[in-house]
């Protein structure tokens, strides 16, 4: 089977995809090989699994839920998980979070980013260090950045900046080299390859999917990061979710998975 991912819920469906398969924003991917199941974020809410049940895909004998990050998108569907489910994340998974804007000094929160999941009916296994998964998977833990960019504040009354701590991302170890999995890529795609380089000891990057997080980008920071993906030369470029039309217009190699779609690597 060598590395085979579903693309259970996407932001789009795909061309030709079946017409009961549902597209939300958000994300969730069944990834597969020989020996490892992993199902790596949930979407905003159950049409996942509805969308699983009419590809075919059983995700009853998963291997483990992986989790990226705590914002609604990527684990608002954790509820329709059935209980005991093993679920690998950071600590800070289940944080309260708000989209914010500050004007003349004050920060007002606009919008919930969080959600409400009763995490104590699952196999929680909190990690900020890498884990592996299996024979060739392994979850990122933390991701460190230099200059941490906040997308928004945590909840309380100190409007504390919410850097995105808790995003990691999966990582298959393959003959032509790494396949980076991504949920949103908030720590900064420059970032997230490099951790997975330091944490793996290997520097060929063979396959890069998930969000990169450059649908509202600059153009000085597209243009960074077309110039660093330039240099690792991956083999496969996959931009789906908040990549954005804008982002993926300054990747001219690469493609938009989308709902329905099954990948092959």
């Amino acid at each position: 089977m060598a590395l085979r991912i579903r693309v259970l819920l996407e932001n789009h469906k795909g061309a030709g995809a079946d017409k009961s398969l549902k597209a939300r924003p958000g994300l969730s991917l069944l990834v597969e090989d020989e020996s490892t199941s992993i199902l790596f974020d949930t979407g905003p809410d159950g049409s996942f699994m509805q969308n699983a049940s009419a590809m075919g895909s059983d995700l009853s004998d998963v291997s483990a839920v992986v989790l990226s990050h705590g914002h609604y998108d990527h684990c608002g569907g954790v509820p329709w998980l059935p209980d005991n489910s093993r679920i690998i994340c950071h600590p800070d998974i289940a944080r309260e979070r708000y989209a914010a804007m500050t004007f003349l000094g004050i920060t007002r929160k606009i919008k919930k980013l969080s959600c409400e999941v009763d995490y104590s009916r699952y196999r929680m296994m909190y990690t900020r260090d890498p884990l592996p998964i299996g024979e060739n998977f392994i979850w990122s833990g933390e991701i460190s950045v230099v200059a941490p960019e906040a997308y928004g504040i945590f909840g309380g009354h100190d409007a504390e900046p919410d850097s995105i701590l808790d995003e990691g991302v999966l990582i298959y170890q393959s003959a032509k080299g790494l396949v980076i999995i991504t949920g949103c890529g908030h720590r900064g795609i420059a970032n997230i390859v490099r951790h997975c380089q330091n944490i793996t000891g290997i520097k060929q990057i063979y396959a890069l999917i998930g969000g990169f997080h450059l649908r509202c980008a600059s153009p000085f920071t597209l243009w960074r990061v077309r110039r660093f993906l330039q240099e690792q030369k991956p083999e496969k470029l996959c931009g789906c979710h908040c990549t954005g039309a804008w982002g993926r217009l300054w990747l001219p190699e690469i493609t938009a998975p989308a709902t329905g779609d099954v990948l092959r690597f």
